[in-house]
Order: structure tokens, then C-alpha cells, then sequence
């Protein structure tokens, strides 16, 4: 019986191999806007962003018994600790930074050993809903302006991809409907060098092979003349920051279990999908590459195709380490039209969102209770007040002779953890067992 694309399908093996290479583009397609983004505004490696991105997805379905299907992309979240210790990119100053995001990984295994030790319920009662869906809708909120001046580049080519996205996704039949991003960034892309938006001359220069990272761009390289201030500043900076991408993967592995229909909480639960979120970002940042994260883009796909098999998401992984090879991809990658990544991120952005909007609903946020809106509405208020309060969108405060500097994100998931344990009226008490009823529920409507 051929398989209704309607459905959800959690065994892509069923469209065959040349289609699950398509659809496995279309995951690595999907984490392009970070691919290209995050290099291009912290003067990080394209290629070194692809291969850690690949690796680190890997490592993370290896250590999550390969059940999660989750891509792991670069994290938004640390841009402001780059900026914050490299404001222009230096490449002397960005392994210290890289430095601090290795320090923050390890935050990873202290709660996922705190989870192991006191059991996910009694940890997660920090971490409810009415915290985690505000910090996800933040988090496409606060890109949503990087969308928009992406697509303002070329308000055409933007239209073209969103178009295509959503009429594919619509009206499409077939495969035509599961490869919407595809197709919207092919599409807008044409478009884009119809429009003499492309630049082709980088694309011709470049090698066809070569090494995606070298050692001088590493952390290792800063201890040939090693400034202990500067290591000690990017530290206590950059760290902090890992509060908020852990409420953030937190929030995002609830999101996947609910788009997929599976507790990933429970099983394989949720220190083995943190260990690998941070076991990724420590080898990713050791390397010269960007914090690793799992990645709402690709969810958003998930989301889309209705595709959940974990072997299309190992695909991308496969495909991204092969292109970190290739001098000419990351060249092709970084001349795509900015207004191409503009409309596809402008889809993706809005549908992090509203997987945290999903969040509230699904598990019955009271926003009759005054202590749920003071929560939600400080936590959206900092995050996006900070992040648009100065260029760096971060706090600085100065301790002693260090200066330390705290993103939107960081300080609302702070804040939004700490009023949850204060206020009184406290009626949220997370068991293991309630994903899995939100995915009976899922399962019983797919059917």
C-alpha cells in the first residue's frame, strides 16, 4: 500500500534511497540560515560550521540510541558572546571565545547528571511550560528581525521562496510536499541570479577540495600565547549563556516529542539528549566552529513534511561532513541570495514560535492566574528588549576588572526559572508520562 503523505512516516526507508537523499537535503538545507549567518557575523569557518554540525549530529544520535530525529545547528543564542569578546571578528581573539562556549558546554553534563540523580521529574520542576514556551517563542522572535533584513535585501526573491514554502506545503502532492524548503530555496535562488543577485566569481575561485578547519582557528592555538585575562573574561561571559540554550533544548526536545508523536523525555530521556547537545557544542567550539543546539529549523521541517525518521536527519549529517570538504560548496552556500535564506528563515522563524505558542496550549497554561502572565510577559519582554537594547543585544556589568555580559535569552531564562520557584500557586507538576499522553493524542489524530 503506497504511503498518504498526509500521514506522519517514521520509516523513510519506505520512499527509497534516492528520495531520503532528497529529503536529507532538505534538512541540511533547512540550517543553511545558521550556516551561513552565524560564520558570517562571528568571522568563523563556513566549512568548520558544516563539518560540526554534521559531527556533532552524529555524536548526538549515537549517544540518544539514534531515536531523537534532531539536527544540531549553530546557536543564535552565543552571538552576542562572540561579539562580546571578538566585536569585529578578530581571528586572534575568536578561540578565546571559543574557549568560553566549551566552558558553557560543560553545564550540559551537570544537569543532565542532576536529571539522572533526582530523577527528570523533580529537575523539570523548574523548567514548566509557562518558562520553556515563552524562552521558544522568544527565540524566533528575537530572529525574526534577522529574517526581515534578509529579506529586504530583495523583497522578490524573499516573496518567491515563502510562495513556493507554502504553496508546496499547501497544495503540493507527493514528494512535492515533503521537499518545500527545496525547492523554495532552488527556486528563489534562480530567481536571485536572474536578478543578478549572486556573485559567481567566489564559486570559480575556490577549490573543489579542501581542509574545513586549521588548527590556528582552534582553541588549542591560544595556548602558543595564552592571555589568562582574556580566557578568564570569555569564560565568565560566555557561560551564562548555556542557561538559556538549555531551556531552549529543553523546550525543543518537548517540541520534537510532540511534532513526532514519541516521549523523547522518557526515552531515551532527557540527560541523554542533553549530553549530546553538549558533547557536541564542547567538540564543535574546541575546533573553531559554533555552539551546536538543537535546531528549531529543522523542527520546523518535521514539522512540514511529517517525516520523523532519524535516519533522514543522519542523511543531512552525512551530506553536511561531506560538503565541509568542498572549498567550492561553502562558496556556492555563502552566495546564495541573503534574501533567499531571508524567506525560507521568515517560514522557519515563525514556526519556533509558534511551537512555543503549541507548548502553552498543549499543556494548559491558566493565563487567568497573574503569576503565569508576569512570567511570560518578562520573560518575552527581556528577551527581546535585551536583545534589541544596544548593537551587542546584551547587559554589561563589570565585576572587579571583569566585564561581563549577559544576552536577552540568558537573562530571561534566568528570570523566568527564578519567579517559577517564588510565586506562589505553583500547580504544574511534569511526569515522564505526560508527553507520552500529548502523543497519544497526536498518534490518535493521525489516525
Amino acid at each position: 500500500m503506497k504511503q498518504d503523505t498526509n500521514e506522519a512516516i517514521y520509516d523513510a526507508r519506505v520512499f527509497g534511497v534516492p528520495k531520503m537523499m532528497v529529503l536529507g537535503f532538505q534538512h541540511m538545507f533547512a540550517m543553511f540560515g545558521a550556516t551561513v549567518l552565524v560564520p558570517a557575523l562571528t568571522g568563523l569557518s563556513v566549512s568548520a560550521t558544516l563539518l560540526f554540525a554534521g559531527l556533532g549530529t552524529l555524536l548526538f544520535h549515537f549517544l540518544t540510541k539514534g531515536k531523537v530525529p534532531a539536527f544540531l545547528g549553530s546557536s543564535f543564542a552565543y552571538l552576542a558572546g562572540y561579539a562580546a569578546i571578538a566585536p569585529n571578528g578578530e581571528k586572534e581573539l575568536l578561540p578565546y571565545a571559543c574557549a568560553g562556549v566549551a566552558c558553557s558546554a560543560l553545564l550540559y553534563f551537570i544537569l543532565a547528571g542532576l536529571i539522572k540523580a533526582f530523577s527528570v521529574e523533580k529537575v523539570m520542576k523548574f523548567f514548566p511550560p509557562i518558562v520553556t514556551g515563552p524562552i521558544i517563542i522568544a527565540i524566533g522572535l528575537t530572529l525574526s528581525a534577522s529574517a526581515i533584513t534578509n529579506c529586504s535585501a530583495d523583497w522578490l526573491v524573499a516573496i518567491v521562496a515563502i510562495v513556493i514554502v507554502i504553496a508546496c506545503n499547501i497544495w503540493g502532492k507527493g514528494m512535492i510536499r515533503i521537499i518545500p524548503i527545496i525547492l523554495g530555496v532552488l527556486g528563489s535562488y534562480a530567481v536571485g541570479a536572474l536578478c543578478h543577485d549572486v556573485d559567481f566569481s567566489a564559486i570559480r575561485d575556490a577549490a573543489w577540495i579542501g581542509l574545513p578547519f586549521h588548527m590556528n582557528d582552534t582553541v588549542f592555538s591560544i595556548f602558543q600565547n595564552l592571555d589568562s585575562t582574556l580566557l578568564i573574561n570569555a569564560i565568565i561571559t560566555i557561560m551564562p549563556i548555556a542557561l538559556a540554550t538549555m531551556v531552549e533544548h529543553i523546550g525543543d526536545i518537548c517540541a520534537i516529542s510532540s511534532t513526532v508523536g514519541k516521549n523523547f523525555i522518557k526515552d531515551p530521556g532527557l540527560h541523554r539528549t542533553l549530553c549530546g547537545d553538549g558533547a557536541a557544542t564542547l567538540i564543535a567550539s574546541l575546533f573553531g566552529a559554533p555552539a551546536n543546539t538543537t535546531y528549531g529549523e529543522n523542527t520546523g521541517v518535521l514539522s512540514l513534511t511529517k517525516v520523523f525518521d532519524p535516519r533522514v536527519i543522519r542523511i543531512a549529517a552525512y551530506l553536511a561532513i561531506l560538503f565541509s570538504f568542498s572549498p567550492k560548496f561553502a562558496a556556492v552556500v555563502s552566495s546564495m541570495p541573503t534574501a533567499t535564506i531571508g524567506g525560507v528563515s521568515l517560514v522557519l522563524y515563525g514556526m519556533i514560535s509558534a511551537v512555543g505558542v503549541r507548548n502553552l496550549v498543549e499543556n494548559h497554561v491558566d493565563f487567568s492566574k497573574s503569576r503565569n502572565v508576569i512570567i511570560a510577559a518578562l520573560i518575552l519582554v527581556l528577551a527581546i528588549g535585551i536583545k534589541y537594547f544596544n548593537a551587542s543585544g546584551a547587559i554589561s556589568f563589570t565585576i572587579g576588572t571583569v566585564t561581563i555580559s549577559l544576552t536577552g535569552l540568558a537573562v530571561a531564562a534566568v528570570i523566568g526559572i527564578v519567579l517559577n520557584a517564588v510565586l506562589p500557586g505553583k500547580d504544574y507538576t511534569f511526569t515522564a508520562d505526560e508527553v507520552a499522553e500529548e502523543t497519544e493524542e497526536f498518534n490518535s489524530e493521525a489516525e
